[in-house]
C-alpha cells in the first residue's frame, strides 16, 4: 500500500506525447481517433484532421463540401467516453454558453448534435496558430504587438460583462491563456476559443451578487461556486481556490495571458522575479499589468478596472517594432539540426524542497483532471516563483530537445551544470529567451536544495510489458538502446572530467536498480560521452527512457556492449518506481548570484530617437 503511494510522487506527463503510451492504450487512442474521423465523414465533412487533444476529449478540423468550392472550416469537439457523466455533459453546457456570445472575435457555434450517442460540438474555425504556439516560436512578443492583443482581449471581456444570459447575467470564459487565443499573422487579429469552462456569473464585477429574487440568494446555487477550474497555471488566486464566478477571473486570465506572451512564459507565476516592468513594454501599461498581477485584491481589482476602461486609450499610442535585442544564453545552448523526428518530454526530480514547510493543502476535493495529474502533487505548496521555475523548465520541452540540467542553490548563489541540444537552429532565439527565464527564476529563488530535470526524445522510449508483477520484464529480440556518435565539438575540453550527476539516493525516485545495471553503468561512466536514461517501473509495464551521444568514436563497440548489458539486466529489476542517471557533458559549472527580480526596463518614450540598452 505505501508502495502505491510512492507511486504517485513522480511524474511523466503522458499527455505530452503518443509515445509514451503502452501498446495497448496507444492503440485505444488511435482506434477512437479513427472512430471520431469516421463519425465525422458520415455526417458529410471531408479534409477531417486531429488538431488537439486534452485530459478531457479531442478536437478535429473539417470541411463540409460546397457545391462550386470547397466550404469554410469547422472545428469539432469530442468528449473522452471514459469520464464521468457529469464531465461528458460538460459539452452540452458549452454550446449553450457560446450560443449566448455575439462578438467577432468569437467564432460562432454552428450546431451540437450526436452521432451514434457521441455528443459533438461544431464551431467556426478561427484563422492562424494559438499563441502559445507563436509564443514557442517566436519568444516575447513585440511590445507593439501586446498593446494590441491587449485592447482586443479588453473588447471581449467587456462584451462579456454585457451578454444577455439568465436572468441578464454576465458571461465567465473562465479559461483565458495563450493556446486558447488563435491569432491571424495576416491582420494581427485573434480568437478566443474553448469556452469548456465558462459558466454565467453569479457575482458582478463589484462583487454583487447577480440576481435579485430573494428565493435564490437563499438557495444554494449562491452559496457554492458554479465556476470550473480553468488551467492552473493562468487563472487566478479567487477561480484557485473556488471563490464564486465573477468577471474579475476573466481579468487574472486576460493578466496572466499578456504577462506570459510579453515574457515568453508558460505560466502567469513568474512576475514577481520578472515584472512586467522589466520586459520592455510601456510603463503605463506594464504598471497596470504588475497591479493586475498583484498579491493585493484591491490593487488587483483597480488595476481589472483600469485595463478595461483605458485600454482603448493606450492602445492609440503610436508603436513601432524596435530591432530586436541580441539574446546571450545564460549557460550553453547547443544547436545541432537532426533529421530525426523529436518529441521532447520532461522528467525533473528533487521537487519537494521547493514546497513551503508546513503549507496548507487547498483544493483536495476539486474533481479536476489536470489538478489531481499535476498541481495537487507538485506544484500545491510552493511559492509562485518555485511554480514559475518549475512550469519554465517544462516549457523547454516543447521544444526538439533532448539533454538535462542541474540546478543546486546554495547561501552564496546558484550553480547550474546544463547539456541542452535543440535539434531546429530556427527556434534558437526563442529557446534561449525560455533557457534564461528559467535561470533568473533559479536565482530569484532563496533556499538551499538541488533540483534535476532530464529531457529525452519519446520515440526513443522502450516499453516492455509483463501480465502481472511477479514476472520478469524481458526484453523482446532486436531491442536496443538509441544512441549518436560523433567526435567531441571543439569548444569542448576532453581534458575535463566527465561524470554523472549523483549525489545520492534522490528523495523522489523510489526503484532500486540491479547490481549488474549499476556497475554497468559505472563502466560506462569511463567513457567520453553525454546523456541519461531513466527506468520507469510500474506493475505491468516497464519504460526506459534513455538519450545518449558518444563522443569518442573509437570507443563504440565497448560503449554498445555496456548498453546492451544493461538491457540484458532489465529482467532483474523487481521494484517499482523510477531511477534516472544523467551524464553531463563536462564539469563546467556555471555561477549566478541571488536576485530579487530584474531591474525595470521600459519602452522608450521616443522610440526613434532612443536605442535599445
Amino acid at each position: 500500500m505505501e508502495q502505491e503511494k510512492h507511486l504517485q510522487q513522480f511524474y511523466i506527463p503522458e499527455e505530452q506525447s503518443i509515445y509514451l503510451l503502452s501498446h495497448d492504450d496507444a492503440k485505444k487512442l488511435k482506434d477512437w481517433v479513427a472512430l471520431c474521423v469516421a463519425q465525422l465523414r458520415q455526417l458529410g465533412y471531408r479534409d477531417v484532421e486531429l488538431i488537439g487533444k486534452g485530459a478531457y476529449g479531442f478536437v478535429f478540423a473539417g470541411r463540409f463540401p460546397g457545391l462550386d468550392t470547397p466550404g469554410p472550416e469547422h472545428v469539432f469537439k469530442f468528449t473522452r467516453i471514459n469520464l464521468p457523466q457529469h464531465l461528458q455533459d460538460r459539452l452540452e453546457d458549452e454550446a449553450f454558453i457560446l450560443e449566448q456570445v455575439h462578438h467577432p472575435r468569437v467564432p460562432r457555434l454552428i450546431a451540437f448534435q450526436r452521432a451514434n450517442n457521441q455528443p459533438i460540438l461544431v464551431m467556426e474555425r478561427a484563422a492562424g496558430l494559438n499563441l502559445e504556439e507563436v509564443s514557442l516560436q517566436e519568444g516575447r512578443l513585440k511590445p507593439r504587438l501586446i498593446i494590441r492583443i491587449a485592447d482586443q482581449l479588453a473588447d471581449i471581456l467587456r462584451c462579456l460583462r454585457r451578454e444577455n444570459g439568465p436572468a441578464g447575467r454576465p458571461i465567465v470564459h473562465g479559461d483565458i491563456k495563450p493556446s486558447n487565443l488563435v491569432f491571424d499573422a495576416r491582420t494581427e487579429n485573434i480568437a478566443l476559443i474553448d469556452w469548456g469552462s465558462s459558466v454565467f456569473a453569479q457575482l458582478d464585477a463589484n462583487q454583487q451578487f447577480v440576481t435579485a429574487n430573494v428565493m435564490e440568494l437563499m438557495s444554494d446555487n449562491l452559496q457554492q461556486t458554479n465556476a470550473r477550474l480553468g488551467d492552473v497555471y493562468f487563472i487566478g488566486e479567487e477561480q484557485l481556490n473556488g471563490g464564486l464566478s465573477s468577471p474579475r477571473f476573466d481579468e487574472q486570465g486576460a493578466a496572466g495571458t499578456l504577462y506570459a506572451l510579453a515574457s515568453a512564459q508558460s505560466c502567469r507565476f513568474g512576475h514577481r522575479a520578472i515584472p512586467a516592468a522589466s520586459l520592455g513594454l510601456p510603463m503605463e501599461f506594464a504598471r497596470m499589468l504588475d497591479g493586475m498581477l498583484s498579491p493585493d485584491p484591491e490593487t488587483r481589482r483597480k488595476a481589472g478596472d483600469y485595463y478595461l476602461r483605458e485600454m482603448p486609450r493606450m492602445a492609440r499610442t503610436v508603436m513601432i517594432d524596435l530591432p530586436a535585442r541580441p539574446t546571450t544564453p545564460q549557460v550553453p545552448v547547443w544547436v545541432r539540426a537532426s533529421g530525426q523526428e523529436i518529441d521532447t518530454v520532461v522528467y525533473s526530480s528533487r521537487k519537494s524542497f521547493l514546497r513551503e514547510e508546513g503549507a496548507p493543502e487547498t483544493l483536495s476535493d476539486v474533481n479536476d483532471v489536470q489538478l489531481d495529474r499535476y498541481y495537487k502533487n507538485f506544484m500545491q505548496g510552493m511559492g509562485e516563483t518555485e511554480k514559475a521555475f518549475l512550469a519554465a523548465v517544462s516549457r523547454l520541452g516543447r521544444y526538439p530537445v533532448e539533454g538535462g540540467l542541474a540546478v543546486r542553490w546554495e547561501t552564496d548563489g546558484i550553480y547550474i551544470d546544463t547539456s541542452l541540444n535543440l535539434h531546429d537552429p530556427t527556434l534558437k532565439s526563442a529557446f534561449v529567451q525560455a533557457v534564461n527565464n528559467m535561470v533568473y527564476l533559479a536565482q530569484a529563488i532563496y533556499r538551499k536544495g538541488i533540483f534535476k530535470s532530464c529531457l529525452f526524445n519519446a520515440r526513443n522510449t522502450l516499453h516492455i510489458d509483463r501480465e502481472d508483477q511477479g514476472q520478469p520484464f524481458l526484453v523482446s529480440p532486436g531491442m536496443n538502446l538509441h544512441y549518436e556518435v560523433s567526435a567531441a565539438p571543439e569548444v569542448e575540453d576532453e581534458s575535463r572530467v566527465h561524470s554523472y550527476f549523483e549525489d545520492g539516493p534522490d528523495p523522489e525516485e523510489f526503484l532500486v536498480l540491479p547490481e549488474t545495471i549499476i556497475r554497468a553503468l559505472e563502466r560506462l561512466n569511463d567513457i567520453h560521452h553525454t546523456g541519461m536514461i531513466i527506468f520507469e517501473a510500474l506493475p505491468r509495464h516497464l519504460k526506459i527512457h534513455s538519450h545518449y551521444r558518444l563522443l569518442d568514436p573509437e570507443r563504440e563497440p565497448e560503449f554498445r556492449t555496456l548498453l546492451d548489458e544493461i538491457l540484458s539486466a532489465v529482467e532483474q529489476i523487481t521494484g517499482l518506481g523510477v531511477s534516472g542517471y544523467m551524464k553531463m557533458p563536462y564539469k563546467d559549472t556555471r555561477f549566478f548570484p541571488h536576485i530579487e527580480r530584474l531591474p525595470d526596463r521600459y519602452y522608450p518614450r521616443n522610440p526613434r530617437a532612443e536605442s535599445v540598452n
